[in-house]
């Protein structure tokens, strides 16, 4: 298969990113001659490694947050990312933080880290989709936030919020769900 006729059929999918499984059933090659193949795709630039399994098409402009959103389903970009990606953080966070409720896991993604953080299922609410993946709306995002930070896993940068893009209504509602040391940090940090 030439080069050009595998990223004609791989786009056809539609999907964002490709594992083995999928790239063996597009190619027709076995498991072996299909590792062949992928050495040389590499090194031409036919495709690009997104992480160990996982395979991108080259400037296919699948974004980050749909792929890593995909990768390790059920998930939502939560905390500093949906933060920052609403205006409410004035830093862009290094990694893509995701609330999930398997494991915690971090992974490398085209380069990017992104860390999934387990959250217990009765917290797992507060998103809605956006271009294939999930994100909290930002109330949520920062009340998952206050929550990892009272458990001593994240910190909370205050000085760099701007916390009127925050809706104090909403925030009040959805702390209702949070254990009470949230809702006791969400009103000493008000």
């Amino acid at each position: 298969m030439r080069d050009i006729d595998l990223i004609r059929a791989l786009q056809a999918t539609g999907k964002d990113f490709f594992t083995l499984a999928d790239l063996e059933k597009v190619t027709g090659l076995d498991r072996e001659s299909l590792y062949v193949s992928l050495n040389r795709l590499l090194k031409r630039g036919a495709i690009e490694r997104a992480m160990k399994g996982v395979y991108v098409v080259p400037g296919s402009g699948g974004r980050l947050e749909r792929i890593a959103g995909q990768l390790y389903f059920p998930c939502y970009l939560s905390f500093e990312s949906a933060l920052s990606r609403f205006g409410v953080l004035n830093l862009v966070p290094y990694s893509l933080s995701f609330a999930t409720k398997k494991k915690t896991k971090t992974v490398n993604l085209l380069g990017r880290q992104v860390d999934y953080h387990q959250i217990k299922e009765e917290l797992y609410f507060g998103f809605e989709p956006d271009d294939g993946y999930y994100i909290a709306k930002p109330e949520k995002a920062f009340l998952d936030l206050i929550y990892f930070a009272t458990l001593g896993k994240a910190s909370l940068p205050l000085e760099e919020l701007d916390m009127d893009a925050l809706s104090l209504k909403t925030l009040h509602e959805l702390s209702e769900k949070f254990p009470p040391r949230v809702k006791k940090r969400l009103d000493d940090i008000l």
